[in-house]
């Protein structure tokens, strides 16, 4: 879910020799601790996997290596990758609240900020959050006592489970009711956190919200940075929303994202609705994984931040023409996201639903085939630019390409961009490579096809290197113990080598954590038999059977001979790498440090490669 690119370019800015200080800092049983329940499991503790549903743990954290892995469904990586998916922030942002958990202050290369400006920020943003939570407690027993605002959300549909869950309040119908809320009414950060209007001119100060149901907006940490209000009878505007704030920001924010997190996870997709009542209310049927903008269009950070949350997002708009013309809004803004790996859906429902009346109407199960049957990004794309022109004349499939080019130019490269293109030309009556030139981009040629043939007759090569790996996985398997001999640095070649063995490592190491000294294979394969591929671990593990060399039943004579084969490939997997890395500093002009790490790989291969002929 996550765009590496941008890893590298956060990784840039905060110094490399912080995130590896801050990750020996924290403890990550005690990050992932606050989120899963834990329990001791031999060496390693189990829970409980957050990132997909599930009755029996599969997920564990080991206090020794600090990383975590899911047998399940493969998540792993360290402190910072968990609050990543978690919590569904940046790198940036996850680093910046584990080292404040730590009582470290992240240092930036070149930012041009000074420690005390960054200091003087981080002050002003917590004292903003602390009034904020303050206000929406204010307004949570506010709604306790208000028998018409209890009355409105339950001719809703709502109960007060929801209400409590998303923390909906009511703002009373007076001009200043935070005054009960705060001694200081008169403070400035009221003003500043957008609670309080200040008229200068005439020296008043008085409540923004009024007589309106209160909801209260969170970032991905859960901390209150604003509020939508909507009116409970009759009045203009129907909804308010916080003012923009240092802390808030609505073409950043999504409403209801932090409460929908576990909801994505299971239902592997988001779904984007219009407002704030559209959330619970979906929230309320069952379907939790729903969000909405804040009172304002769709935006590239939106959409950033939907695809860290799952792959798939679902838009769903008003059939009507202001529906459609918030879709096409929310289309341009996914245009530079929309890679082959995600998938973004438009739903336009009948005119006289939204999501919420629809779901009581029919049920939430046609509203699932509803949203199965909604219409991809490709296709809505090439449907809009045809409805605005004549596509029967040259004069309106010629001005179609033209409203084309600006569209293809921000998709990224890749098998969409030309199928959106091909969807195009075929539109248009033309051809793909004209649609392309017309758009200054590139696809595919004869030219780059040869050279992928060209590339394919290295298979032989490839298959070797597949083979040492194959070899390496075989003799794990026929005698697991033999991970425990090995030293961290040959059980860290093993675990990045591929992710067969990524699998296998870990299960291994699961189960002697368990005090298993020779692990079976009816002992691994509970945590092998959940992961995809299980049937390759299956095969393997026949074939040693059928060699009378079951996993884990080798004579201690035959272990000492696998392990001296088990070493001898950690070795060419070593030398593989060490090539690997000189052909990547001698393709480019070397710098005076990048040549003395050629000169030390050198001396390194050369006693490598002495080793691996003396045995």
């Amino acid at each position: 879910m996550a765009d590496h690119r941008f890893f590298d370019i956060a990784r840039r800015v905060i110094p490399q020799h912080f995130i590896t200080d801050l990750l020996n800092r924290v403890d990550i049983v005690e990050v992932v601790g606050r989120h899963v329940q834990l329990r001791k499991g031999g060496a390693n503790l189990l829970g409980l996997c957050p990132f997909h549903g599930e009755k029996s743990p599969s997920f564990t954290v080991s206090p020794t290596k600090q990383f975590y892995h899911c047998f399940g469904c493969g998540a792993h990586g360290t402190a910072i990758s968990f609050l990543m998916e978690f919590s569904g922030l940046s790198f940036p942002e996850a680093v910046r609240e584990l080292a404040q958990s730590a009582g470290m202050t992240v240092p930036q290369e070149d930012d041009g900020i000074s420690p005390q400006v960054v200091a003087q920020r981080k002050a002003e943003s917590v004292a903003l959050t602390e009034v904020l939570a303050k206000a929406a407690a204010f307004y949570k027993q506010q709604l306790r006592g208000s028998p018409r605002a209890v009355d409105y959300l339950k001719r809703r549909g709502l109960t007060g489970e929801i209400a409590a869950r998303f923390g909906l309040g009511y703002a009373p119908d007076r001009w200043d009711p935070l005054k009960g809320a705060f001694a200081d009414y008169e403070q400035s950060e009221l003003v500043t956190a957008g609670l309080v209007v200040h008229k200068a001119d005439e020296d008043k100060r008085y409540d923004r919200f009024r007589d309106r149901i209160m909801f209260p907006i969170r970032n991905a940490r859960g901390d209150v940075i604003g509020f939508g209000g909507r009116i409970i009878d009759a009045g203009e505007p129907k909804y308010l929303n916080s003012p923009e704030t240092p802390v808030f920001q609505k073409g950043s924010e999504l409403y209801g994202l932090f409460e929908a997190r576990q909801a994505i996870r299971e239902r592997a997709y988001v779904l984007v609705v219009e407002g704030y009542m559209d959330v619970v209310a979906l929230a309320q049927l069952g379907l939790g994984n729903a969000v909405a903008t804040l009172g304002t269009a769709c935006t590239s950070t939106h959409v950033q931040k939907l695809l860290r949350q799952s792959d798939h997002v679902v838009f769903s708009f008003d059939g009507d023409a202001a529906g459609r013309k918030a879709a096409w809004r929310a289309l341009e803004a996914s245009l530079p996201h929309a890679a082959d790996d995600k998938l973004l859906s438009f739903l336009f429902l009948p005119p006289e639903h939204d999501p919420d009346t629809y779901v009581r109407e029919y049920g939430a199960e046609a509203f699932a085939r509803e949203v199965s049957a909604a219409m991809p990004l490709s296709a809505f794309l090439v449907r809009h630019l045809a409805e605005q022109v004549d596509v029967s004349t040259a004069e309106g499939r010629a001005r179609l390409q033209h409203e084309a080019v600006p569209l293809l130019k921000q998709l990224p490269e890749g098998a969409l961009r030309t199928q959106i293109m091909s969807a195009i030309a075929a539109t248009t009556q033309s051809d793909l490579a004209s649609v392309a030139a017309a758009a200054g981009v590139r696809v595919r040629r004869a030219a780059d096809v040869d050279r992928g043939r060209a590339a394919r007759s290295h298979g032989a090569q490839r298959a070797q290197v597949a083979e040492l790996e194959h070899r390496l996985a075989r003799h794990l398997l026929a005698a697991p113990q033999l991970y425990a001999r090995l030293g961290e640095s040959d059980q860290a070649l093993l675990q990045e080598a591929n992710p067969q063995l990524e699998i296998l490592t870990a299960a291994i190491a699961a189960v002697l954590s368990g005090g298993h000294e020779a692990p079976t294979y009816a002992e691994l394969s509970p945590m092998l038999d959940t992961v995809e591929d299980a049937p390759y671990f299956h095969r393997l593990a026949a074939d040693l059977a059928s060699a009378e060399q079951p996993v884990g039943t080798v004579a201690l004579s035959g272990i000492d001979e696998i392990e001296c084969e088990l070493r001898a490939g950690l070795l060419q997997l070593r030398l593989r790498r060490i090539r690997a890395e000189q052909d990547r500093l001698a393709a480019g002009n070397m710098t005076p440090e990048e040549l003395a790490r050629y000169r030390a790989l050198a001396a390194e291969r050369a006693a490598l490669e002495q080793a691996a002929s003396a045995t």
